[in-house]
């Protein structure tokens, strides 16, 4: 099964203001400590949920998000921990790990390997994806993991236009969102408590980019927003 998709540029997003998810479906939620601390209030995880709940949009969480773990892992668990629980989405959030952790990571091409096994694997249990990128490492584009990083969402991107999942660039949100920050506002710790996960801020900019994915307008999300804060 493929993912409802509408190509806006390159990336692909469900129409503005025709939600992709219906009420009552179910969304697990794939990822690493970033997605784990998701689940919690104030998480983007939950922050997504209520957004839909504002649009009469009733969702059932699956929380799938493990501390450290990279590619090879979410294969690994993929049936146990998503697949079994029968969901109508999953979003997929990996890649920070496999470069962040150098020799104990994972190289690109065995990434890509993983990655496309894991989709394939939930569309045809008919599951519908939303791949996101990954945020970046320490707040710098500059840095040598987060050019390295870039090969790895490149790959992230060509994938969801070749399997019509979906797409949520945060990489590039994130991005964005930094530049808006003063000059003098301290650095490394904008979007993120650490460098890597996120801080309230950082939980906003991630819902704003999957709900907006899933079709709900800049509008719609202000909304939701004043209620985050």
């Amino acid at each position: 099964m493929t993912c409802f998709m509408l190509p806006a540029g390159n990336v692909a997003v469900a129409a503005p203001g025709k939600l992709a998810v219906k009420n009552g479906e179910k969304i697990a939620f794939m990822g690493d400590s970033i997605t784990a601390a998701g689940k919690r209030k104030g998480g983007y995880c939950q922050l997504v949920l209520l957004a839909l709940k504002d649009q009469g949009i009733e969702a059932t969480p699956v929380f799938a998000g493990i501390s450290g773990h990279k590619s090879d892992q979410m294969l690994a668990r993929l049936e146990n921990d998503v697949l079994k629980h029968k969901p109508n989405w999953m979003t997929l959030s990996c890649g920070v790990n496999d470069v962040w952790h150098g020799k104990r990571g994972v190289d690109l091409e065995s990434y890509k390997k993983n990655i496309t096994e894991i989709v394939n694997r939930a569309q045809k249990a008919g599951v519908k994806v939303m791949l996101l990128t990954s945020t970046m490492i320490n707040e710098d584009q500059g840095n040598a993991m987060n050019q390295k990083l870039a090969g790895y969402n490149d790959f992230i991107k060509s994938l969801a236009k070749e399997k019509k999942c979906l797409l949520a660039d945060l990489n590039a949100d994130m991005q964005a969102g930094l530049k808006k920050f003063p000059a003098d506002a301290p650095k490394g710790k904008q979007l993120t408590s650490d460098g890597v996960h996120m801080n309230k801020a950082g939980n906003i900019m991630m819902a704003r980019g999957v709900a907006k994915a899933f079709g709900l307008t800049n509008q719609q999300l202000d909304k939701s927003a004043a209620n985050w804060k």
